[in-house]
């Protein structure tokens, strides 16, 4: 019992360490990438905004933010075109129909959004970013403590990705995400790693073409 209970206390300091070093070295590899501010930031055709929780047909304080700094740079002209991702797989549930209306509301040409259905995880966000709308550069807008991630997933996959901070005052919660952040950095890595192909994937949506934005889900 004593050797088994050795076995498992050294497995899990392995696996501690391994956690530590892969969020060190996705950390280390996009740091400079993160923007806050319009200073020095680079322009790029396609902006990414990732899903972040509803309430009813309310966007939750952190997809709000995350939607208000992606319009901000369409306005100032840093993004030309957004490309909304993420969770419209429940019943009752669906960001992206509050993700676009929030968009058309608040002035967004609805021939410049783009809607991805299936971005279920930031990993099948970046990889059908890449192979089915095709992009080769995007700004990726989502909290800092969300974005080395996106962005590593991104430059491996071969997108060229540069982060906007879309953080603005104080998020419920926002320690346990930091955390939760670590054990899902050390999961993407191995995504990576082993090129996962996510469960939904489609047609070819050309990002340069017609906008799949569907103007009857207006209000």
């Amino acid at each position: 019992m004593k050797k088994l209970l050795k076995k498992l206390v050294l497995l899990s300091f392995i696996v501690l360490i391994l956690i530590i070093a892969v969020n060190s070295h996705v950390k280390s590899a996009t740091k400079r990438d993160i923007h806050y501010s319009l200073r020095k930031f680079p322009k790029n055709d396609v902006g990414i905004i990732f899903g972040a929780g509803i309430n009813g047909d309310q966007p939750s304080k952190y997809l709000k933010d995350r939607l208000d700094a992606g319009i901000f740079l369409y306005k100032a002209k840093r993004i030309n075109k957004i490309l909304l991702s993420g969770d419209n797989g429940r019943e009752g549930y669906d960001e992206l129909t509050v993700m676009k209306n929030y968009c058309f509301k608040h002035g967004v040409d609805t021939t410049k959004i783009f809607i991805d259905y299936a971005g279920f995880d930031t990993y099948s966000t970046m990889y059908r970013a890449k192979h089915i709308f095709k992009i080769k550069k995007a700004t990726l807008i989502s909290q800092k403590y969300h974005l080395n991630r996106a962005i590593y997933i991104g430059q491996e996959l071969g997108i060229k990705s540069a982060g906007y901070s879309a953080n603005k005052g104080k998020y419920r919660g926002y320690k346990y995400v930091c955390f939760r952040e670590y054990l899902s950095t050390f999961k993407s890595f191995f995504d990576v790693l082993r090129n996962r192909e996510p469960h939904f994937l489609g047609n070819e949506i050309d990002i340069n073409g017609v906008s799949n934005y569907s103007k009857e889900d207006k209000r």
